[in-house]
């Protein structure tokens, strides 16, 4: 494997909120190939696109989504709800030169309503998500797309939600995945990566249903995700704590060396 080829592995493998971290990582590392990170743009757009990163475009707030149902091609991305396009720098992260961009066609309506319905499912169970809808595939289905990040470095923790769908109108079929990426770092390094398949039927064909479906079955991997982690907390992670003394009290490892070990740990007399 290449230089090349290892560092963009390094790239794409960025967990959430870190690929900044990461580049600067890879720039100490190689400083003697100043030009390298110039060569990792397709990698950065492969991260970008596959994480749905979200960007706000200048002068707004709203966070808008990055992925390859909205790419224009040649770095410009769409986004229906401010009925705009913009180019995104892979490397950095951000977004210019927006422009209107007002999506038609047999799935305009539909993309439309259920952008609409979505909007109120998200302002009640994310607090706080990007989302949006595109018509895909020659303009026959649409993909809907929600993302919630939360990032907190100075927890030593950072995670992201994707979800990702498919319906196709001409056979009223939802298709899809959930992804959980969760990395935690404090002395330490542990990630939760998650890919939940998820096909539904929605007969009303609407984007009200749409947003129902979606609703029930991000709500019922949720729940199944709050029962692993208790089974783990009460199964296995329990089995790896350390068990207190017999004296019940937690031992202070700073003065383990003055401690005896019979008598001070377990409790009882200790014999020389």
């Amino acid at each position: 494997m290449s230089q090349l080829e290892t560092v963009a592995a390094f790239v794409e493998g960025a967990p959430p909120g870190e690929l900044a971290d990461v580049v600067a990582d890879i720039k100490s590392l190689t400083e003697s190939s100043p030009g390298l990170i110039d060569e990792l743009a397709p990698a950065f757009e492969k991260y970008n696109e596959e994480q749905l990163v979200t960007v706000k475009l200048p002068g707004s707030s709203q966070a808008v989504l990055i992925s390859a149902h909205n790419s224009l091609g040649d770095g410009r991305y769409y986004d229906v709800e401010s009925s705009s396009s913009f180019q995104f720098n892979h490397t950095t992260q951000k977004a210019s030169s927006v422009q209107s961009h007002v999506i038609e066609g047999a799935q305009a309506d539909l993309v439309k309503a259920t952008l609409k319905s979505l909007a109120t499912y998200i302002a009640e169970h994310f607090p706080n998500a990007a989302f949006g809808a595109y018509p895909i595939e020659s303009d026959s289905k649409i993909a809907v797309i929600i993302v919630a990040n939360k990032y907190s470095p100075n927890n030593f923790w950072n995670g992201r939600w994707r979800s990702v769908y498919t319906y196709d109108p001409s056979t009223g079929k939802l298709e899809g995945s959930i992804k959980v990426d969760v990395h935690y770092y404090e002395d330490g390094n542990v990630r939760m990566l998650t890919n939940k398949a998820v096909a539904a039927a929605i007969p009303s064909g609407s984007g009200a249903g749409i947003a129902k479906e979606i609703s029930i079955t991000e709500k019922k991997y949720q729940d199944e995700l709050n029962k692993g982690f208790v089974g783990l907390s009460e199964g296995a992670f329990k089995g790896l704590r350390r068990q207190l003394p017999v004296t019940r009290q937690k031992i202070e490892w700073d003065k383990v060396t003055s401690y005896r070990l019979g008598q001070d740990i377990g409790g009882g007399s200790s014999k020389r």
